[in-house]
This record gives structure tokens, sequence and C-alpha cells, in this order.
């Protein structure tokens, strides 16, 4: 599923995947298939919007954002990244009418429930982060479940944000280093920045290399706040259910046509 290192041609399976328009030839000869971003990162805006400009309510927006999700993880899977990671429910989301936020719990275990032979099928190996205790018990069952049933899979990683904030992820990670510290399992003195990485919800994910944002807005809204450091940040005036599968072949364009110097210059500048 995942391409070998040093492949510079698009994966076949992509390509049958995205079509044989002439759009979707021109994104994908852009792009150097060999200097992929290690991990995507997405925060999926928008959907309510969609449902007003369409005099739906919002469910039905929430609704039409699970077919981007299906694209979205699809295309990335089969181009070869390495991880990607959608901010589906914050820990400001509970905030809402109750009713959205059930119809949002049912959507995720629906998802669930008819995407798993798809991750199946590709290899995708899914979990969650988040404060994920403070879920409805039926939700952490079905992902608890989906976690277990595509643990052995070796292709892309795909990991849902739920009950999820980047300021919340930083306090219990520095809870788990205190009590670390407490039982004498580490030394204070040996906290640093790749130490403190270890004790984030995301610690064995790959590098995040591109944060995607959907709807215009030019905000991080408490997402990996922690992880952002030195990835590129794209954003599309899209609403997330018209994010698509060139939308996200596109953002990975810009992404390779950036210079990264992780603060440094470039010689000639120098």
């Amino acid at each position: 599923m995942n391409q070998s290192a040093g492949t510079t041609s698009a994966p076949s399976d992509l390509l049958e995947y995205i079509g044989s328009s002439d759009d979707a030839i021109k994104v994908a000869d852009r792009i150097d298939w060999a200097r992929l971003p290690r991990q995507i990162a997405v925060i999926m805006d928008g959907n309510g919007r969609w449902a007003n400009q369409r005099n739906l309510n919002r469910i039905e927006g929430h609704q039409a954002g699970i077919g981007a999700v299906r694209e979205v993880v699809e295309t990335a899977a089969r181009a070869g990244i390495g991880a990607l990671t959608l901010y589906a429910f914050s820990v400001e989301n509970w905030k809402r009418p109750q009713s959205e936020i059930d119809a949002l719990m049912e959507l995720l275990k629906q998802y669930l429930a008819r995407e798993l032979p798809t991750l199946l099928r590709h290899s995708i190996r899914f979990n969650a982060i988040g404060r994920l205790d403070g879920l409805p018990i039926n939700v952490q069952r079905d992902i608890e479940a989906a976690t277990k049933a595509t643990a052995h899979s070796t292709g892309m990683r795909f990991v849902i944000a739920l009950n999820y904030g980047g300021r919340s992820e930083i306090v219990d990670a520095l809870h788990h280093v205190l009590a670390d510290i407490g039982k004498g399992k580490i030394k204070a003195t040996e906290i640093d920045e790749q130490k403190l990485v270890e004790y984030l919800y995301t610690h064995d994910l790959p590098e995040l290399d591109l944060l995607i944002r959907t709807s215009g807005e030019l905000r991080i809204s408490n997402f990996l706040l922690y992880q952002i450091a030195y990835a590129e940040i794209w954003v599309t005036d899209k609403l997330w259910p018209d994010f698509g599968r060139l939308d996200l072949l596109r953002a990975i364009v810009d992404f390779q046509r950036r210079e990264r110097r992780y603060g440094n210059v470039d010689t000639d500048d120098a």
C-alpha cells in the first residue's frame, strides 16, 4: 500500500482512485512522490456553514462531512502518507447543543462500523487521541474495537482527535511527567523538548509536516499546539464537505514548493 522510499511516480492505485481527468493527472504529475509529508493533520471546519448555505440543519452538514473524511483518508493512504490526523471533536465542542453532540457521536459510531472493512483492506491502522475517557461509554467501546481490529495493520496511521485540546494535551503530559518524577522513573533534569514529546498523545506518530484548515479561517483552534512548531500551514476557503481527493493533493503540491528553513537561512541570503 505505502510507496517505497525513493519512488518518483504516483502509486498506481492512487491514480485509479483519483481518476484520469486532465486536472487529476496534472496535480499528480506536480508531486514529488519521494518527498511526501510524514504526517498531515486537518482541522475539518465548515460543516455548519455548508448546511446553512443549502437551508439544511447542521446535522446534515456533519453527515456530508463524513464523505470528505472517507475521501481524504483513502487518498492519503493510497498516496503513501505516513500518518493522517483529523480534528473531529474538541474539548470546547461540549458547549454545543446536546442534540448536535449526540448526533456527532452517532455519526462517529456509524463511520467506524461502515469504514472498518476499508481500513483493513488498505492496511490502515486506526486510533484516537484526546481525553477519551470523557466520551460516552459506547463510543469508547467502538473506538477500542476499531483500534484492536487494525492494530496489526502496517500502512498509514489514521488518527481521530476526540475530546481533544492542545492545551489539555500539554497539561496531561505534564501530569504524567510529574508522576514519573515522583515514582523515581525519571529525573526533573532529564526533561527537555524531546523527552516531553514522549508524553504527548502523539508520541508514536511521525513528525507533523503539514496542517490543513478548511473554510478559510486563519486560526489553530487549540489543535496540536506543541506538534505544529515547524509544520507548514495550508488554508483553503472550501468548506469541509466540499474538500476532496484533489484538494488534498494540491495541499501536498503547495507544501513541496515551500522552503523549510527551521530557523536557518538560505546560503544565498547569508
